[in-house]
């Protein structure tokens, strides 16, 4: 098969599933996620690998939604308080590099929202308090010849490598977010536009 033939077949069947993806999304778990944003004093956020590059670009909207918006990593973020918001992406649940982040959240009092496509994974389980979960396939190598770890279930097949469904759907589904939120806080484009970076 060529490149025409190659890029074709795979530009049709990622568009395909992305399209199957959306329709799973439960309307609920958006609302109360929406919701959370909305009603919380600050929010940070916190994601790994790709995950964490479309968790970032909504950390950026949310700044130009008015939202006071932190990427926890920052040397500039502040303390986590009650009354914030921490939302943070993990594919699996429960990857091992965010569970002492996601146990020190919830020592300061702020609520927990997971993005995740394994919501029975222990993280999501025991610690979040919002829960959206996507029907993307994740990559999940390193819990592959764990006999206790939570399977995928009820995600979308997918012709890619790794994570690549998963990530790229984040980052789709998080603009889709923004404008909502927009909506839901009776903003327009060019509010947003007042909160752009100036001195570019």
């Amino acid at each position: 098969m060529g490149y025409i033939e190659t890029y074709e077949k795979y530009s049709r069947a990622i568009v395909e599933e992305h399209e199957k993806v959306f329709r799973m999304l439960d309307m609920g778990q958006l609302k109360e996620f929406m919701d959370a944003v909305i009603a919380a004093k600050r929010v940070f956020l916190h994601g790994t690998g790709r995950e964490g590059i479309s968790m970032r670009s909504f950390a950026m909207r949310l700044a130009h939604l008015g939202k006071p918006a932190f990427w926890l990593m920052d040397d500039t973020t502040v303390g986590m308080h009650e009354g914030d918001l921490f939302i943070i992406t993990d594919g699996r649940g429960d990857v091992g590099i965010h569970r002492r982040i996601v146990k020190q959240a919830a020592k300061t009092g702020a609520k927990i929202a997971m993005i995740t496509c394994l919501p029975e994974g222990n993280l999501a389980k025991n610690y979040a308090d919002h829960i959206l979960f996507v029907h993307a396939a994740v990559y999940m190598a390193e819990t592959a010849d764990d006999p206790d770890a939570p399977k995928q279930h009820d995600v979308v097949p997918t012709e890619q490598p790794m994570g690549n469904q998963y990530e790229q759907h984040l980052y789709l589904l998080l603009d889709i977010i923004t404008i909502l939120l927009k909506d839901e806080m009776g903003l327009t484009y060019e509010d947003m536009e007042k909160n752009h970076r100036n001195i570019e």
